[in-house]
């Protein structure tokens, strides 16, 4: 079965749909000593598979002093660190404290002539702005345009790594404190790893079939190992069965010639 929403690497990219599932022949193959037959599947899919190099668009969904978070196309997660943002043009401006009673959580909204005020969605806390006009990063609605560093699985999930530098792969771009961060990888080196991926995938299915024959195989010793044992065992009970009968013959045949020589 074929998981929605789920990063699939031998297809490179998240399943959003399928359709039209068949089988291409009506003939099934076993391999060796496999109790299961083995059919191949054809179906139509919609596979999402960004690339390293991609410009995409996301809505800013949280802003902090250490990266952007946004989500794309209401799904997926981005995050752009603070490294990648261009210090000498955005800077962080903290917002007020949800503890204050002027401006925090419990603060009343007071109607202006344009309307009641609202919170903007991804201002809580803070926001980038530009140092000179003070516009707030991404347009009106909070969009950001972005390129894509990096890709990260976890449980089958897939998230993207931006940034909005306009040389996103400079070696300069690397965090200003902590430890050295390792340059995001290239597309080359990305497909080149799904590629390795891919075949440590054949192999452990590869490695898979021969442990089920190796055990199949090992199950069907252990049997005939103990159907022999059982009927040594069979034979073993018949031969000491015939042995008391004939012993218990001769035993009667002696007592009879004794009394006939009485």
């Amino acid at each position: 079965m074929v998981s929605l929403a789920r990063y699939i690497p031998a297809l490179r990219g998240v399943v959003l749909s399928h359709s039209n599932l068949h089988f291409p022949s009506k003939i099934a193959v076993i391999q060796a000593d496999c109790p299961f037959l083995i059919c191949p599947i054809e179906f139509d899919a919609a596979i999402w598979s960004p690339r390293v190099g991609m410009k995409l668009m996301g809505k800013i969904s949280l802003s902090s002093p250490d990266h952007v978070s946004l989500l794309l196309h209401r799904t997926f997660n981005v995050s752009i660190p603070r490294h990648h943002i261009p210090k000498n043009e955005w800077e962080f401006e903290y917002g007020p404290a949800e503890n204050d009673p002027e401006y925090g959580a419990g603060a009343t909204t007071e109607d202006t002539e344009e309307g009641p005020s609202k919170s903007t969605e991804g201002d809580v806390g803070g926001k980038w702005v530009h140092h000179l006009t003070h516009a707030k990063l991404g347009d009106a609605d909070g969009y950001l345009t972005f390129t894509v560093i990096g890709l990260t699985v976890a449980n089958e999930m897939l998230s993207l790594l931006g940034s909005i530098q306009s040389d996103p792969f400079s070696p300069e771009h690397l965090p200003e404190s902590g430890p050295a961060a390792k340059a995001s990888p290239t597309e080359s080196e990305l497909e080149r790893a799904e590629v390795q991926n891919e075949i440590q995938l054949a192999d452990d299915d590869e490695s898979d079939d021969e442990d089920t024959f190796k055990t199949l195989g090992k199950m069907s010793e252990d049997a005939a190992a103990q159907e022999k044992a059982r009927r040594l065992a069979v034979e073993k009970a018949t031969l000491a069965e015939k042995e008391k009968k004939q012993k218990r013959k001769a035993e009667n045949g002696e007592s009879k010639k004794q009394k006939r020589k009485k």
